[in-house]
Formats: structure tokens, C-alpha cells, sequence
């Protein structure tokens, strides 16, 4: 199969499930990994599941997957294996190789341990979906815009359930500050009508994941963009608002404008990567702040000429966003260090393997 282009057929079919390319493959990288499987064909992980990936090379043409066995082992790291989004190299059912990504959403995964999970690759739009019931919270869609602003791809603020609420003006002007240059739209997602005010991220090729809280409506609002109740769907509880977790796996279909959309479980925890950016998350006007107190180590309580402190004061600044600000600083700089820590320990690992096999070599070890 040629490197630079693929057949029109194949091309046509590729490019209706997000192919990037109109026909020369511009990526260097993956460029390269098509030269090294030549009898390969390109295809996209449209479910991942515990055991294993669909895959699909045109639309409602999926396939199960086998994954490389290095992918299978326990010490793999988790965000290095293929995320719903990816595109990967298959020969026969088998994936040969995982393309870079070029965008993508990831979180610290639960637990002591280490380690990133991705949520979706090679996006190209993040809608936030937040009810406007008790699941609406400023503090939590300014985490999410956090891990959204270090992948790549857009945030789009969706607050669902504008149908249930004579609030609905109150809420976007209260993420004035939080989002920011962030579109917030509100839309009952039942309806298509309402849905359609999110026509123009939903172009031919585009490719997009909803994050959010179980009960958001995420599946809700994705079987109104379908026409069809495919998705599962749950009743959230009177007394707190909350859903059950009706999505239990990640999965990317294909809706009728052509665009790729991609549905994900609820997410309870949130936990930054170390990789994030606080600026680039949509704090950028509290770093500017920063930068202009009198001391460079000012940690903005009671310091003189403490410009952040100023702001709040005259009440450009809330308040509350500016301890959220605090605390996913604390935590991403935690992160940080919880990251130097384990890519040293996976360098030291792979010396030492590499060691161990340059010491046996084929030639037995002498006793």
C-alpha cells in the first residue's frame, strides 16, 4: 500500500470516520510506521473494552482487534496502549502498530499508584456536558477545562436540561470567568431543534468526545444527534440528581452529519496529570495577575503589593475560582512530581533490561 496516499475508496471510507488526511499522509511519524507494515491498513479503535478494541476502517464496519502482546502485560503503561479515537495499523485482526496521537483528553487515573488514563484520542472538540440541575458546579467544569486546554482539542461548554430550569441565563453568566474565550451553550437535549445550536461542531470528519457526570446527559443528548435511541439511557435520582453509570464502555459512532462522536462513562474523580498547563486551562488571567506581585515568591495571603489579592479586592477576581486556582495548582504540581518519579524508575527499568540482555546475549552465563 503506498505511503504517500491511500486509494480513493479507501480514502473516502477513512476519511467518513476522521481520517485527517485529504490525500498525502502529512505525518512524518506515521509516514514512518506505514513504511515499516506495508501490508498494512490503517483503521480507528472506535470501543475499548477490558478485553480488548473494536476496530473500523469505514463506517459501521467494526471488527475485534487482537492487540500486540507487550499491550497485555501488567507494567505496560496504560496510556501508551489504544484509546477510543486512535488510529492503528492492522494486518489481518491483528494491530501492528498505534499511530501517534495528535490531540487527546487523559486523566490521573484513581488510586496510589501512578499512572495516566486516556479518555480519547485525536479529538478535535471536548463538549463538557453539565446538567442545570444539582450536577451544575463552576469549581468541577474549571477542572475539566484544566485536562481539556493540555491535549489540543477545543472545550465546548454544554449545559444540559435547559428545558427544566428558568436559570438558564444565570448559569452561562456565572462561567463568564470560568470559561472564558469557551463557547457555553445551553440545549435541552432531548430536543433536535434545541440540540442544533452544536450544528457547527458537528461537521463532516470532526471528531468529538462528551465528558461529564453520570445523569449529565451525555447519552441523551448523543440519541438526539443520532435520531435514534441507541445509546442506553437511566433516570437520575430525586434526591441528589445523580445518574447510574448507563455508559459502561467508551465508544465513537458516526453521525448522520458526517461528524464521529464519542461517548464516555461518567468520571467521579478528576485528578490532573502533572502535564497540565494552568494557563492554557483557562487560568491564564490569575498567571498574568501573578506575575505582576512585588515578590516572585508571593503566595498571595497578606504579601504588600500582591496584585492577585488586589483584584479580588475590587472584585475582578472571585474568590472561590481563585482557591480552585490553589488547589489544582497544588495537585497538579503534585502530579508532577509523582511523574518525574515514575519515568525515572521506567528509564532505570529499561537500562537494566537492556543490560540484562547484552549480558546474556545468546552466550550462557558463567558460573
Amino acid at each position: 500500500m503506498p505511503t504517500a496516499s491511500l486509494p480513493p475508496a479507501d480514502l473516502a471510507a477513512l476519511r467518513a470516520i476522521g481520517w485527517p488526511y485529504a490525500g498525502a499522509v502529512e505525518d512524518p511519524q506515521w509516514r514512518q510506521a506505514m513504511e515499516k507494515h506495508p501490508a498494512a491498513r490503517p483503521a480507528r479503535v472506535i470501543e475499548q473494552h477490558r478485553s480488548g478494541y473494536a476496530v473500523a476502517d469505514a463506517p459501521e464496519a467494526s471488527v475485534r482487534a487482537e492487540s500486540l502482546p507487550e499491550w497485555q502485560r501488567p507494567r505496560f503503561p496504560a496510556h501508551e496502549r489504544p484509546a477510543v479515537g486512535d488510529w492503528v495499523l492492522m494486518e489481518e485482526a491483528r494491530i501492528v502498530a498505534l499511530l501517534p496521537r495528535h490531540t487527546g483528553i487523559k486523566r490521573g487515573a484513581a488510586g496510589e499508584h501512578y499512572h495516566q488514563q486516556v479518555i480519547a484520542a485525536n479529538i478535535d472538540t471536548v463538549f463538557i456536558v453539565s446538567g442545570l440541575d444539582a450536577d451544575y458546579n463552576p469549581r468541577r467544569i474549571e477542572r475539566y477545562l484544566l485536562l481539556v486546554g493540555s491535549g489540543g482539542a477545543q472545550p465546548v461548554v454544554v449545559l444540559t436540561k435547559a428545558d427544566r430550569t428558568d436559570l438558564v441565563d444565570e448559569a452561562v453568566d456565572a462561567l463568564a470567568d470560568t470559561a472564558r474565550e469557551v463557547p457555553v451553550l445551553a440545549v435541552n437535549a432531548r430536543d433536535a431543534g434545541s440540540a442544533a445550536v452544536l450544528s457547527p461542531w458537528l461537521r463532516p470528519g470532526h471528531t468529538i468526545v462528551l465528558v461529564g457526570s453520570s445523569g449529565a446527559g451525555k447519552s441523551t443528548l448523543i440519541n438526539t444527534l443520532l435520531g435514534d435511541e441507541r445509546m442506553r439511557t437511566g433516570a437520575v435520582r430525586d434526591s441528589d440528581d445523580r445518574g447510574r453509570h448507563t455508559t459502561t464502555y467508551r465508544a465513537l459512532l458516526t453521525l448522520p452529519s458526517g461528524a464521529c462522536i464519542i461517548d464516555t462513562p461518567g468520571m467521579r474523580e478528576l485528578k490532573p496529570t502533572g502535564e497540565e498547563d494552568l494557563a492554557e486551562g483557562g487560568f491564564d488571567d490569575i498567571e498574568a495577575l501573578a506575575a505582576q506581585c512585588r515578590f516572585r515568591n508571593c503566595a498571595h495571603q497578606r504579601e504588600p503589593g500582591c496584585a492577585v489579592r488586589e483584584a479580588i479586592e475590587r472584585g475582578d477576581l472571585d474568590e472561590e475560582r481563585f482557591a480552585n486556582y490553589l488547589k489544582l495548582r497544588g495537585e497538579v504540581s503534585a502530579a508532577a512530581d509523582k511523574l518525574a518519579v515514575r519515568t525515572a524508575q521506567m528509564v532505570d527499568a529499561r537500562v537494566q533490561s537492556k543490560a540484562s540482555h547484552k549480558r546474556t546475549d545468546g552466550k550462557p552465563r558463567r558460573r
